[in-house]
């Protein structure tokens, strides 16, 4: 379903703050994988992800999607493929709009928009019966306006309206780092729910150990740009972060250098 082939990214290239974010990165996706990515400050987790969105090009490689090659395509092209959801509760949302007009924006993506009714009868139903899954009661307020929500209830909002349409890939970049604990947890079981019911092929960045261990089929450990650990199944459940925390050690020569993490394990 994905696969970055000898990716490289550097930035500002040939200058005294060059820096080399992806260095022939390799990875590789079955269809229904969720993956779950950790790594220590400047490790190239968030710019694996903006290389498979297209928010800019990689200088070499190649990324494939669902067997298409992807890497000349500009973002918006690729946006068809994909759902995102930010680590900003208040980016994914129009606040100024109902729950149901921004469910009905995210259904409507990529089709053709003519004078045509509002919001019909039908679609207000699924939307009840999608909202259901969030398990946070906002099935009962499709007109509320979004910006009266909590920060949690829109990140559980932005990832509904990123996995309406199915995509072919699912990113997650610490979308529940902004959230407190309780809430965290509530968005993330949420996150499980949706992906297991539609076997969304994922990637999740997070900075907490123990959410990398207990969700998903596959862990991975980004280190200077590629990765150092990939781990999955039984292998994977059996991890505990003190584990982690070695394995880094061990393929890094070096200490895990990420204080949110650390806090966190």
């Amino acid at each position: 379903m994905l696969e970055l082939k000898n990716v490289r990214k550097t930035f500002n290239p040939g200058t005294v703050n060059e820096k080399t974010a992806l260095n022939r990165m390799n990875l590789r996706l079955e269809p229904g994988d969720f993956v779950t990515v950790i790594g220590g400050n400047g490790a190239g987790k968030s710019t694996t992800l903006n290389a498979i969105a297209g928010t800019w090009f990689v200088d070499e490689g190649t990324i494939t999607i669902d067997g298409k090659d992807v890497t000349k395509l500009p973002e918006y092209k690729r946006a068809v493929y994909l759902g995102r959801v930010f680590q900003d509760p208040m980016t994914g949302t129009a606040a100024s709009m109902q729950i149901e007009e921004n469910l009905a924006l995210a259904a409507r993506r990529g089709q053709h928009r003519g004078l045509r009714a509002g919001i019909t009868s039908a679609e207000r139903d699924e939307y009840r019966e999608k909202l259901k899954i969030l398990d946070l009661g906002l099935e009962d307020r499709l007109t509320a306006k979004v910006g009266l929500l909590s920060g949690g209830q829109r990140q559980a909002l932005t990832l509904l309206m990123a996995t309406l349409k199915e995509p072919k890939i699912l990113l997650l970049d610490e979308h529940t780092a902004a959230l407190d604990p309780k809430t965290a947890a509530k968005v993330l079981e949420a996150t499980e729910r949706i992906i297991e019911k539609d076997r969304l092929t994922t990637l999740m960045i997070t900075h907490n150990m123990k959410d990398a261990i207990a969700h998903g089929n596959r862990l991975i450990m980004m280190h200077e740009g590629h990765i150092i650990y990939d781990v999955r199944g039984e292998e994977k459940k059996a991890l505990h972060v003190k584990d982690l925390l070695q394995k880094f050690e061990e393929a890094s020569g070096s200490e895990f250098a990420n204080d949110r993490v650390m806090l966190n394990k």
